[in-house]
């Protein structure tokens, strides 16, 4: 295309009708103090501190997002939650075992730790990812143990629960024998298995147990198992525990210490001649330098040397007390996966003694991500709730904090892949759906985002629709309220999250997600931030956040997400009360690139929202209202008109110093009109407040 054709297709203009039925009485409805907020996480050493200024509040406030939803790190780290420095160890001698954090504090909790736990399993993690697993790190005198609370001394609910651990080989290894060293308490039946597969999630691939590979006699110890006559090519190894021994080591009185099942280290290879194993297995204390390793639970027993200075949490006192989410109640989030049911318990007993306003309480953060079982985590999330709800009455609890409501299941013989779809049947089974009263998830709809930009906008469109009708027809029904914990771009940041179609996707997410009937969203580039180029060089640099945060992390420039917030919830919403979606019909020249969005606001008026995907065509929109069966009318009247797009914000693309070039809040306008006609320039947002008769 020439520079001529090129400026010539940019000037184009697309004509579009459309009429907004404004009789409608059925449709959604949100009070935005409800249903718009943003969310604040776990971070580096410091980070408490330089965040929860007044400066800081006072930007992040401005924005009217004014709910607040604590994220919980810790459990995305392998790490326990010391969400109260003070408190008690189950061994207090030894300063190590099982904490419970203290339920009463002298002094207003600033800052909260993450711990290790030093009988991880697992090679990687979804947080700072700097620990390693136990199983291959070739010291035998520290062990993998899984969770004592899925064993059935604790759960008793009648199901099984065995646990696993297994091996992924870089490129598919030849293995016909494995080494065990067991540790206290060892499996007394269990079998050695392979991945049908070389693709983790290969179409009918499963588990298969080697020709001898099923043990019922197992006796713990060191052992070393002949497993099938001939090698096997093997990508994935699995060792299913399905007995234990019940045993604990000398001097244990937890009845944790007998609960699951333990592992020194696991080899895996072929048996040579001598009769030795010949170990593929890369062992090491290191992260990149192990084998990867992953299993189905941990342990979260540590010890008072585990603490991680690098993982920080916010103190509840300090979140509470700082202003954000004005006053209103913050969804509080509590461990699951690697905490303790009587710390959880302790800390909702804190925040009722405070007086802290907390409706909703959601258990663990992205079990899904982390590949456990859903079955395990049913399991646990019913455990908790059933302890949790007496030390918090009238409390909504929630979950499971997927890092996906569209997430499939890795590596499990069964056929129905869906996470969540699993979640929901076990609980079912059990008759406690109703035990889950706010369903939760994560949506960053793009791990790629590199190339073309804007098609993802559209692209988002539908695969926001259909997580929606996928939750329903999985069992989250109207009953079960809906919230997104957290959204935007992608996991990974890069320059779209800085740039005009952030604001574009932020406003469509918003809503389209209220529309088809979601409750809450939280945006969770809330806090003050750098860009940084995470995943992908071709992405560039940018990042989630309200504001460039200056060399002392203090709220600077505002970012798209911090026009956009500003201007959803006061140029289109009313920042309170009752407001209720109409049915917008496209009547002349339907655009995949435009899409409209109409409102009855609490003060009877009409709010409209146009969002212009489009790189090069600027949209001509005349907008009609129709009430009962008459033909349609044109809007008059005096009418407010906002816009937001690249004649406010450019962004400037420059690597590490990538930063605002130019950051103007909405351009607003009033007139009056007889016939309203607006005009959306490419790669923006506009809104209209107008009369609605």
């Amino acid at each position: 295309m020439g520079l001529s054709q090129g400026l010539a297709l940019a000037q184009e203009i697309h004509a579009v009708r459309a009429v907004v039925h404004t009789d409608h009485a059925a449709g959604p409805r949100f009070d935005p103090s409800d249903a718009l907020g943003g969310g604040v996480d776990g971070g580096y050493d410091g980070d408490a501190k330089r965040l929860y200024t007044r400066h800081n509040v006072a930007a992040l406030r401005s924005a009217r997002l004014n709910r607040l939803t604590y994220r919980l790190r810790t459990e995305l780290g392998i790490e326990n939650w010391h969400w109260n420095p003070t408190g008690q160890w189950s061994d207090p001698a030894r300063s190590q075992g099982y904490w419970t954090s203290s339920d009463r504090a002298a002094k207003p909790i600033g800052v909260s730790w993450g711990y290790k736990l030093p009988r991880r399993g697992d090679t990687n993690d979804n947080a700072n990812n700097s620990d390693y697993s136990r199983l291959t790190d070739g010291d035998e005198t520290s062990f993998w143990k899984s969770n004592p609370y899925l064993d059935p001394a604790f759960l008793k609910d009648g199901r099984p629960h065995a646990q696993w651990l297994l091996l992924r080989f870089d490129t598919p290894a030849q293995i016909d024998a494995v080494r065990i060293a067991w540790g206290t308490p060892y499996a007394t039946r269990y079998q050695v298995q392979y991945w049908s597969s070389d693709n983790d999630y290969g179409e009918g691939a499963h588990w298969i147990t080697f020709d001898q590979g099923n043990i019922t006699a197992g006796a713990g110890g060191e052992v070393v198992l002949k497993l099938a006559d001939r090698p096997v090519s093997v990508k994935y190894l699995r060792v299913l525990l399905e007995q234990g021994s019940n045993t604990a080591p000398a001097g244990a009185r937890d009845w944790r210490d007998r609960a699951g099942f333990a592992v020194r280290e696991i080899g895996a290879g072929r048996m040579g001649a001598d009769g030795r194993l010949v170990d593929v297995v890369r062992h090491a204390a290191d992260h990149n330098g192990q084998t990867f390793a992953h299993v189905s639970s941990t342990d979260p027993w540590h010890r008072a040397i585990d603490r991680d200075p690098r993982l920080e949490q916010a103190g509840l006192d300090r979140v509470f007390r700082s202003g954000l989410g004005g006053g209103r109640p913050v969804m509080l989030p509590v461990g699951v996966l690697y905490d303790t049911p009587e710390n959880a318990a302790a800390a909702l007993r804190y925040v009722r003694w405070r007086g802290y306003p907390v409706t909703q309480v959601e258990l663990g953060e992205e079990p899904d991500g982390q590949y456990g079982e859903p079955d395990d985590y049913a399991a646990l999330y019913l455990a908790w709730v059933d302890r949790l709800r007496p030390h918090a009455p009238g409390v909504q609890f929630g979950g499971p904090s997927a890092q996906s409501a569209l997430s499939d299941t890795w590596l499990l013989s069964n056929p129905e892949r869906s996470w969540n779809k699993l979640f929901i049947q076990s609980l079912k089974a059990r008759g406690r759906l109703a035990d889950l009263q706010f369903y939760s998830f994560e949506f960053y709809p793009f791990d790629d985002i590199c190339g073309a930009i804007p098609p993802k906008l559209i692209e988002e469109e539908a695969l926001m629709h259909t997580l929606m009708q996928r939750l329903s027809d999985e069992g989250v029904g109207p009953g079960i309220p809906r919230i997104i914990t957290e959204y935007g771009f992608s996991a990974y940041s890069g320059r779209a999250m800085s740039e005009m179609p952030s604001a574009l996707l932020m406003a469509n997410i918003i809503a389209q997600f209220l529309q088809e009937g979601g409750d809450a969203a939280y945006l969770f580039g809330y806090v003050p931030n750098w860009p940084i180029n995470q995943n992908m060089p071709c992405a560039g640099y940018g990042n989630m956040m309200l504001h460039m945060a200056d060399p002392k992390a203090q709220a600077g420039t505002p970012l798209p997400s911090y026009h956009t917030a500003r201007m959803l919830t006061g140029d289109w919403m009313m920042p309170r009360g009752g407001h209720r979606f109409l049915p917008v019909e496209v009547t002349h020249g339907a655009d995949p690139s435009l899409r409209l969005y109409a409102l009855r606001r609490p003060d009877g008026r009409l709010g409209l929202l146009a969002i212009n995907r489009s790189t090069d065509r600027t949209v001509s929109l005349r907008v009609s209202a129709q009430g009962g069966v008459g033909a349609a009318r044109p809007i008059s009247g005096r009418v407010r008109i906002s816009t937001f797009g690249p004649d406010q914000y450019v962004w400037l693309d420059q690597g590490p110093q990538s930063r605002p070039g130019r950051s103007l809040p909405a351009a607003s306008h009033s007139a009056d009109v007889r016939d309203l006609e607006i005009v959306v320039k490419p790669l923006s947002l506009t809104t209209v407040i107008a009369p609605a008769k």
